[in-house]
């Protein structure tokens, strides 16, 4: 028998014969002499059925699904109930069967069972509760001898908490909480778990000297939740940390128990954007669990988030499409360590290859494919505008078509705000896709045959490969300066994860059914209000401990070709639809006829063999109105390099 099997029998034996204890004990306490010889005489005939029944009534309570280990607050409570139902039935059947049929009075008496009442929730919840402090006191104890490096830890109670459990269990190795510092000056003067509340976020740089001086220094800061919001104001706080040169860490997750937090190294972009959007766990856990998953550019920023957020909510299968070995190599060697139990295979296919992407997707047959292969900088695709199309339009074509061809249930795509009235050729080559893709969905919703294919829109992904943070981190750490386009340049902004639980949530909605004219097309994450590029990096210089203009000089270089002061998330004409997801815009479809698309498809590709630029923009100008007219929306810029530009990253 499996081991995890013979515990359980182990505490279902446990109850049912604490239960038949907790009977005989109130009897001796209660009775004696010729009562209590006259109560046991009976006992037999009595006990085996109720110790049966209990056992029914412990599994309805879920007695037997807890850990002992872990014995918390909710299981205490389950058993209050499971024993409160047990004693109200004791009560029923005294005065309602025995006393007045059988027994000639009351063979427990209400005495008898509210001290069964108590015995039974005290054998119960004891033997639990002293486990579980058995099980704390000896890995508090392995804990304090291998933790060596003091803690100062920030935030509130409840998350602070969580943080010194998790210390005193082992699960954040070698650390040992030391002192607590809190946003909020009632926690001042308290303690938790026996450690005392030093003082305010802004005493830091005092605390942590004084500590010094005292030769107790701390060796490590971990920053709670709540200690990072803007109300706590974090940049003043990490602003008297430069001088104590100590690693920050921040609270990567924060679970229920103590083993479920984790910590991860402080990063200024965990700063920077206001809270994240709350995603369903639940419906992505229902929508992804056993589901094979193809995704395309699986290895990039997005793309191995995608992967590692799909087996996270249960896929049996992954795909993982790459043309870099390198970052195919990273994904799948990531996945095999963090997603065991998930089958992931990986191949090295350019998405502009028809000839291979079709039979690698009809062999695999998925439920879902994620498009995220893409070019996406500004800069390089208004020089090479050809390799943008190549990409961007027949590469999302070939993938859209071999999602149908192979059967898959959903197909997103992963687009960009610049595809919304394009200026850009990064714009207009994700527009087309969209469009394309949209033309493929009419046709499978017109036919009722369940397949969806959507897109999803995003703002500027903090972190993410080319992005504006990491180019402006390397500025700072380098000494400066800065460099920002624009003073008046302007965009919204979102997190790696947030953007991949977008993803995840659009491909759940999409085949939700519903009118054809209320199917969402394409997906947005509500993003709040967008963030100037120039007030970005000066919050970024303030958090690395720098002021603006004296530490670190900001230099404006210019807008680049392709590039607007303002993006938007949905296009004048875009009717919008209904998602019922917090968090999560949508519109309905705007496109062109699938013959027609066809059509432009074909001189594209004509001008690809010619290498005629304005033919293929003569193309895009027909298939995207907005794109004919953004000389109307764009800022003076300089022609477009012939050679490659000197600066790729998009703000």
């Amino acid at each position: 028998m499996p081991k995890q099997n013979l515990k359980k029998l182990a505490v279902v034996l446990h109850d049912l014969l604490v239960t038949a204890l907790a009977i005989w004990l109130v009897f001796v306490v209660r009775f004696e002499g010729v009562l209590l010889e006259e109560h046991l005489r009976y006992l037999p005939s009595f006990l085996p059925f109720f110790v049966a029944y209990a056992g029914l009534v412990y599994w309805f309570f879920s007695l037997y699904r807890s850990k002992w280990r872990f014995a918390s607050l909710p299981d205490l409570s389950n058993i209050v109930k499971a024993v409160t139902v047990l004693t109200v039935t004791l009560l029923a059947v005294d005065y309602v069967l025995v006393a007045p049929n059988f027994y000639g009075g009351f063979y427990f008496g209400k005495i008898t069972i509210a001290l069964y009442w108590l015995v039974q929730n005290a054998l119960l919840g004891g033997p639990r509760l002293a486990y579980r402090y058995f099980k704390y006191a000896r890995s508090r104890t392995s804990a304090v001898r291998d933790a060596t490096l003091p803690a100062l830890i920030l935030g509130r109670g409840v998350e602070v908490e969580m943080v010194i459990r998790a210390m005193e269990s082992g699960t954040m190795r070698r650390l040992r909480p030391a002192g607590i510092l809190s946003p909020r000056i009632d926690d001042l003067g308290q303690s938790i778990r026996g450690i005392p509340v030093l003082g305010l976020l802004s005493d830091i740089e005092r605390i942590a000297e004084e500590a010094a001086e005292r030769g107790e220094a701390y060796r490590r800061i971990v920053a709670t939740p709540s200690a990072l919001l803007p109300e706590a104001q974090p940049e003043k706080w990490l602003a008297r940390t430069r001088k104590l040169a100590l690693p920050i860490s921040r609270i990567e997750s924060l679970g229920e128990g103590a083993r479920d937090t984790e910590i991860a190294p402080l990063e200024i972009e965990d700063l920077l954007v206001r809270s994240t959007v709350a995603i369903d766990r639940e419906r992505l856990g229902g929508f992804l669990k056993g589901k094979r998953v193809i995704v395309t550019g699986g290895g990039g920023s997005i793309g191995s988030e995608i992967c590692l957020r799909c087996a996270a909510f249960g896929a049996a299968e992954i795909l993982v499409v790459e043309s870099s070995e390198p970052a195919l190599f990273q994904i799948t060697e990531q996945l095999a360590v963090q997603a065991p139990d998930t089958t992931v295979a990986g191949v090295l296919a350019d998405v502009r290859d028809r000839e291979r992407i079709m039979p690698l997707f009809v062999a695999f047959r998925p439920d879902i494919v994620i498009h995220a292969a893409a070019l996406k900088h500004v800069p390089y695709l208004e020089a090479d505008w050809s390799e943008g199309i190549k990409t961007n339009i027949f590469g999302s074509v070939n993938v859209a078509d071999a999602a149908v061809a192979a059967g898959a249930r959903t197909f997103v795509l992963i687009s960009t705000d610049k595809a919304i009235e394009p200026v850009s050729m990064l714009g207009a080559t994700k527009r087309f896709a969209e469009m394309y893709t949209q033309s493929r969905d009419a046709e499978f919703v017109a036919a009722a045959s369940g397949m969806r294919l959507v897109a999803v829109r995003f703002g500027n992904v903090l972190g993410s490969v080319g992005s504006v943070v990491p180019k402006f981190k390397a500025q700072i750490a380098r000494g400066g300066p800065i460099t920002v386009t624009s003073p008046e340049m302007i965009r919204y902004f979102m997190t790696i994860r947030e953007a991949c639980d977008l993803v995840l949530t659009a491909a759940s909605h999409a085949p939700a059914g519903g009118p054809e004219a209320e199917r969402a097309a394409v997906y947005v994450l509500k993003m709040g209000q967008p963030m100037r590029i120039m007030d970005l990096a000066e919050r970024m210089i303030r958090l690395a401990g720098f002021e603006p203009g004296e530490d670190i000089e900001i230099v404006v270089s210019g807008v680049r070709p392709g590039e607007r002061l303002n993006e938007i998330l949905f296009a004048r004409d875009e009717p919008m639809a209904e998602t019922g997801l917090d968090g999560v815009m949508a519109a309905k479809p705007i496109f062109a006829g699938r013959a027609r698309i066809q059509g432009w498809l074909s001189r594209l590709e004509e001008a690809l063999k010619a290498d005629d630029r304005a033919a293929a923009l003569a193309v895009l100008d027909e298939a995207i109105p907005d794109f004919s007219r953004r000389g109307e929306a764009q800022p003076d810029v300089p022609a477009p390099p012939a050679s490659l530009p000197v600066a790729a990253s998009r703000p």
